[in-house]
């Protein structure tokens, strides 16, 4: 028999290939087959790298006939593939239904923080109740946090308050929502006002159960000729009631707040029904809401208006302090560690 040619050599490698690749029976042996014939050191590499040897004038057929095997073994790699991935999905509907008909699966979708949920709440109470939200800085002048609202230098007012003290003399953040009553006052220039003022506030103080160095509160401020302590009750009753519930009962103490005078804190009796009243009312059956009380006629003056002419009233109050009460929350440092156990409940 004749030595074969190198035209020969491709087409028995042609036909070994077909015939090798017909016997893969899955993707993996397939891949296998593919890096065996046109991998770096490939048989079809190997037969391109026999081009030197071939005489001058055999070169052309000889890199046709290459060409056409390896378009012809791709070819076929290709369509056995495809087969192959085919047969895998049959393999897959068959062993693994698919009901189309189901509903896909949810996304988790994000919630309102719990404060923000309350704020809200707090908002549409006092929208109802004919007030406006006005908001103001949290970095306040030592005058506005303290002086205008009656409590000069070194008045012992003040050690009522763990301040933070910026860098900058006479600066200050904000320890009450309270400087807003001053701000308001000045941007209303005379007239009547009827506004809530939220926003944060930071103490210098030791982080436990029930403080933190940052907390939300809410301000109230009315102002106008002839509002009266009937007023402030009036109002704070029917924001009690729209928050706890309409059988609340509101029982009014005397207090002292440097900005009001006379001053009052406002209680609300808790349910009998419920299991935590003795704890949070420590058994009095009774809780406090709110701080409140009439302008001060020397926070009056600071604002811009007579008091001679006008009065007003004031009330301040915690909302996450609130929340803590309607759903027996005993630690307030849950509201900013962002534990998801505890959000989902919200």
């Amino acid at each position: 028999m004749a030595d074969a040619t190198p035209i020969d050599e491709l087409k028995a490698l042609e036909a070994r290939g077909v015939s090798e690749l017909a016997t893969c029976g899955d993707e993996v042996a397939l891949r296998e087959w593919n890096t065996r014939y046109f991998g770096d050191n490939g048989l079809m590499k190997a037969a391109f790298g026999k081009m030197g040897a071939i005489p001058k004038d055999q070169k052309k057929v000889f890199g046709e006939e290459a060409n056409r095997v390896k378009g012809a073994l791709t070819t076929a790699y290709e369509h056995a593939l495809a087969e192959a991935k085919e047969r895998r999905l049959q393999i897959s509907l068959t062993t693994n239904p698919l009901d189309v008909t189901l509903p896909g699966r949810p996304r988790a979708r994000g919630r309102l923080h719990p404060a923000t949920q309350i704020l809200r709440q707090i908002y549409t109470i006092f929208a109802d109740l004919g007030f406006q939200v006005y908001r103001t800085r949290e970095v306040e002048t030592d005058e506005m946090n303290f002086e205008f609202l009656n409590m000069p230098a070194h008045h012992p007012a003040r050690d009522m308050w763990d301040t933070f003290f910026t860098t900058t003399p006479g600066v200050v953040l904000r320890t009450h929502t309270s400087p807003g009553q001053i701000h308001v006052m000045r941007e209303a220039a005379g007239k009547p006002i009827r506004v809530i003022l939220p926003g944060m506030c930071y103490r210098n103080e030791a982080i436990s159960t029930r403080s933190e160095i940052q907390f939300y509160q809410v301000e109230g401020l009315v102002v106008g000729e002839g509002v009266t302590m009937a007023d402030l009750k009036g109002t704070i009753s029917a924001f009690a009631r729209r928050m706890f519930g309409p059988e609340r009962q509101v029982r009014i103490r005397s207090s002292y707040f440097p900005f009001t005078e006379p001053s009052i804190e406002v209680d609300i009796d808790w349910p009998k029904d419920d299991p935590n009243r003795d704890r949070l009312t420590k058994g009095t059956g009774w809780l406090e809401i709110l701080g409140a009380g009439m302008v001060h006629p020397n926070v009056l003056r600071a604002g811009g208006y007579d008091p001679d002419k006008v009065t007003g009233f004031a009330f301040g109050m915690g909302p996450q302090r609130m929340l803590m009460l309607k759903h027996a929350i005993d630690d307030i440092r849950l509201f900013w560690q962002n534990d998801l156990r505890f959000l989902k409940q919200f």
